[in-house]
Formats: C-alpha cells, sequence, structure tokens
C-alpha cells in the first residue's frame, strides 16, 4: 500500500473471473455519451470512509457510490466509516487490528461480495447489480458516468500524482502509471471530452480534477454498479432490457460461484433487483 497527503491506497492489481458480468452488450453502452455531464447543483457529498488509515479504498468507493446515486435522486443515505471497515473486512480478508492484513482489494471480487452478501448499513443493507467495461473505451465510461451514477474505476497512480491540483500527464515527475501503486475512485462528471478537458473524481472524502488523457493514461478497469433499492421508479439506472440483462448477468454469475440454481428468485427479489 501507499500513503499520501490524501489518503491511502489499496486497489490490488485488475483481474477478470470467467463469467463475470458485461455491459458492453447492454443498450445504454451502445449510444453516444453526453458530451458534457455537469453535475455542479447536485453534491455527492464523499467521505474517507477509513480510507486515511487503511487501504478500503474498493469499500469507500462503494460506499460513496452509494451516497452519489442518492444525491442524484434527491436525498441522501448515512454511510459510516465503520460500515465501510466492516464490509472491507469481508470482502478482502483484512483483520480489524491486524496491520499485516491490511492488502486492499480486487475490484471485481469486491463488487462480487456486494451482490452476494450486501454492503450493511445501519438500517438497511444494499445490494448492487454490476458489471465490467472496457477500459480503452472513454465513451463506454462516460455512458457508465451519465446512466449508472459514477464509473467505479481502478487506476495505477504515479509518483507525479503526489502533489496537490489537477491529475494530469505534463505534471513534472515520475509519470509512470502504478509507480505510486493502485487505488479505486469514483468518475462523478466532466466537462468536456477532448485531452485537456476536466473530469471530475470522487476519492478520499472529496473531489479531485483530472484530465482525460490522465485518466487514460492510469486507468487499469472500469465497472458500473446501479442500486434498484436507492432509486425511484424514474431514477438513474439502466432500464427496461437492460436492467433484466444486467440482473440475469449478476445472478448467473453467483449461481456459478454458489455451484447452485436453488433459490434464485427468492434471492433476486430480497436483493430488490426485481
Amino acid at each position: 500500500m501507499g500513503a499520501g497527503t490524501w489518503g491511502r491506497l489499496g486497489c490490488r492489481p485488475a483481474e477478470t473471473r470467467p463469467g463475470q458480468p458485461r455491459l458492453s452488450g447492454l443498450r445504454m453502452m451502445a449510444r453516444r455519451a453526453p458530451p458534457r455531464l455537469v453535475r455542479d447543483a447536485v453534491d455527492p457529498a464523499p467521505l474517507m470512509l477509513g480510507n486515511d488509515v487503511l487501504g478500503d479504498c474498493t469499500a469507500a468507493g462503494i460506499g460513496n457510490h452509494i451516497r452519489a446515486t442518492a444525491a442524484l435522486a434527491g436525498y441522501q443515505v448515512a454511510v459510516g466509516t465503520a460500515e465501510a471497515e466492516a464490509f472491507y473486512a469481508a470482502s478482502t480478508g483484512y483483520v480489524p487490528g491486524d496491520p499485516a492484513t491490511d492488502l486492499g482489494g480486487v475490484e471485481v471480487d469486491v463488487l462480487a461480495h456486494a451482490a452476494r452478501r450486501g454492503y450493511a448499513l445501519a438500517g438497511q443493507t444494499l445490494f448492487p447489480v454490476w458489471g465490467s467495461a472496457d477500459p480503452d473505451d472513454p465513451d463506454g465510461m462516460r455512458n457508465i458516468m451519465a446512466g449508472m451514477g459514477a464509473a467505479y474505476l481502478g487506476v495505477r497512480l504515479a509518483l507525479a500524482d503526489q502533489r496537490d491540483g489537477v491529475w494530469d500527464t505534463t505534471t513534472p515527475g515520475d509519470q509512470t502509471p502504478g509507480s505510486w501503486g493502485g487505488h479505486c475512485l469514483l468518475a462523478w462528471a466532466y466537462d468536456g471530452t477532448g485531452d485537456a478537458d476536466l473530469v471530475t473524481l470522487l476519492t478520499w472524502g472529496t473531489t479531485r480534477r483530472c484530465t482525460w488523457r490522465w485518466l487514460r493514461s492510469r486507468v487499469m478497469e472500469v465497472h458500473g454498479l446501479a442500486w434498484r433499492q436507492l432509486m425511484p421508479a424514474d431514477g438513474l439506472a439502466p432500464g427496461g432490457e437492460d436492467w433484466d440483462a444486467l440482473v440475469a448477468a449478476n445472478a448467473a454469475y453467483l449461481q456459478g460461484e454458489d455451484g447452485s440454481r436453488e433459490g434464485w428468485i427468492e434471492k433476486r427479489k430480497m436483493r430488490g433487483w426485481d
């Protein structure tokens, strides 16, 4: 792991799993993304969620995705540090109080755990559906931001990124992706689609700005999450056939992991997916 002025790192190298849910077949991914996604009037209210003392960015990222989704629907959900740390322990094997086990998380496994066991909060447990996209497709990433609230990213930070200001590939210092380490963060909004146009990220309890050229240089994985339990009927989420396809892909993946197809209608209802 690494530590910086803003928080700790904790995203392990990107991995893929056989049968993991994919977003490539969804209709929302085939359209041209909006040329701008300006959300100045919406406060996603990101929180640190323990990522200043632990490498729990994968758990903090999901907690902040919950908050961003709620903010877009006009309300907010309380997500506590203790809850994020408990999810980090459950999804990665971290043992609270044992620094030797604070090894970060593999994003696809953390997402699968959230879909399987949920993200437990004080008054409810939330279950996302999720899918992965091509990290070399910035238009796909923009469609996820516009259609699913925020993109859940794994990035390889460089030593040159250990400074205040806009993250860019023109910053003096070592620009080698990964020379600092791996980090999980959310891509929330963007001013345009050109190389020098700015993207707003949610990380370490605040917003951070980067250029598109920086993001293309650093990103190693892209995922989308959706929370049916949080959304009003007309809210921001994949709709119709896209939702059904995403639910089916998640159910099939978890069935494969569990080795059984029994009880999946009830499990889908319990998760609020149907």
